[in-house]
Order: structure tokens, then C-alpha cells, then sequence
């Protein structure tokens, strides 16, 4: 089986995984403002307790996002820069799907509403349905929480539910969610091994962040707008 090195930055909570054989091996720091300095380090950790080189590893693997543009951009800057020196490929994974995963392991859950708070009165989203493998039902989107619609009764997952929770009592389907479950490398490790061996990967060069968004904060009168609307 592949060995897959993955790493995820695209929320408060970095962390890296180490997938070989059917062990995988994780570390994890917490602070967005320091995700650029903790990220390597973990790297260098797993790999010296593993005892395996970065040249021995199949392909580098990063979530890709939606999630924080400083985040994203720094999983996929390192994800290239380490993948480019060993000469390997690199596997995105959309962050929400890598939640999905995470849901189905926790929960047994089939259908699964993926939820990332996006700040700005907005969510991130997307819906995945697990036959043999995931398909995506509803790709990710941005919108308020009152544009989260599923399409199926779902069990839904992510911080974007407890946020906007007020705002999600028209859909009694999610009553059973998982606000805890959040992105992580383990789970970024797993899905990159199942695309690896399908040969769904790219070049370092062409590994690219998913934005959703244009902009990352509201101005002074959006703000105020909000306030007295």
C-alpha cells in the first residue's frame, strides 16, 4: 500500500499524518498564527519516529480547502515544496470531503452534511453520500445558513452547525450532528491513498488552493450594515 504524508491548516487546528500500511501516525498543534511555524516541525517528527525518509513516501497529500486563505495557501505552499523536492506527486483533498470521512468513521453515517464556519455570517458546505465510495451530492458552496439545504436526510458535521445553529432549525434531518468533527490529516491521508492508487494526482505545480470566497473580512459600514439591519 502507499505511503502518504498529509498535512491540513485549513481551520484553527493544524496537523499532519503519516499513512503507512494500515498504521497511520498524526501530530497536531492549535493556533491559526502559527501554522506556518508548526506545520514542518510535525512533518520532521513523524518522519524521524516512523523511521521513513520524505523520498520514501508515495505521494504528499494537503487539504485543499474551503476553509482559511492563510490555511489553505500554507498547506498547499509546503505540500508543493516538499512534494517538489522528492520528486512526488501531490494529492488535494477538498477539506469538507476529508470531513465527511471523519463523520462516517465516527458516526457510520452514509449521508453527510460537511459545515465549516466561513465567518461573515456564512458557511462553508457540501453534501457527500457513501456507496463503496464517497460521491458528492451537493458541491462545496458558500452561502448563509439558511442557504444549507440538504438534499436527504443527513447527519451533518462541523463547526459551521454549532455557529449557525439558530439558523438551521428548519431542517430537523441534522438533528443527529457532530459539531466536533473537524478537518484532519488522518482523515486528508486516507482519501489521498484511495486517489493515489486510482491515479488522480498532480504535479506539485499544479496543486491549487479551492477559494470560495473573494474576500476575507467586511469593511467598517458592511460591518455596521449587519448590525442595524
Amino acid at each position: 500500500m502507499p505511503t502518504i504524508l498529509a498535512l491540513e491548516t485549513s481551520t484553527e487546528i493544524a496537523s499532519a499524518a503519516l499513512l503507512h500500511g494500515d498504521q497511520v501516525i498524526t501530530r497536531e498543534s492549535s493556533g491559526v498564527q502559527t501554522h506556518s511555524q508548526t506545520i514542518l516541525p510535525m512533518v520532521q517528527n513523524l518522519l524521524a519516529q516512523t523511521g521513513i525518509t520524505l523520498a520514501q513516501c508515495d505521494a504528499i497529500a494537503f487539504g485543499a480547502g474551503p476553509g482559511s486563505f492563510t490555511g489553505v495557501r500554507t498547506a498547499c505552499g509546503i505540500a508543493q515544496g516538499l512534494a517538489f523536492g522528492a520528486d512526488l506527486p501531490v494529492v488535494p483533498i477538498v477539506t469538507l470531503q476529508a470531513m465527511a470521512q471523519a463523520c462516517r468513521e465516527a458516526t457510520g453515517a452514509v449521508n453527510v452534511l460537511a459545515m465549516l464556519d466561513a465567518r461573515m455570517g456564512e458557511i462553508y458546505w457540501a453534501q457527500y453520500r457513501f456507496l463503496e465510495e464517497w460521491s458528492t451530492v451537493a458541491e462545496p458552496t458558500l452561502s448563509p445558513a439558511a442557504g444549507v439545504i440538504p438534499l436527504a436526510d443527513v447527519t451533518a458535521c462541523g463547526n459551521g452547525f454549532s455557529v449557525y445553529a439558530a439558523g438551521m432549525e428548519a431542517h430537523p434531518s441534522m438533528k443527529r450532528a457532530q459539531p466536533e468533527i473537524m478537518p484532519h490529516a488522518k482523515h486528508v491521508a486516507w482519501l489521498a491513498r484511495i486517489e493515489f492508487i486510482a491515479n488522480r494526482t498532480v504535479a506539485p505545480r499544479d496543486a491549487q488552493p479551492i477559494y470560495l470566497r473573494n474576500k476575507v473580512a467586511l469593511t467598517t459600514s458592511e460591518r455596521f450594515a449587519k448590525v442595524t439591519a
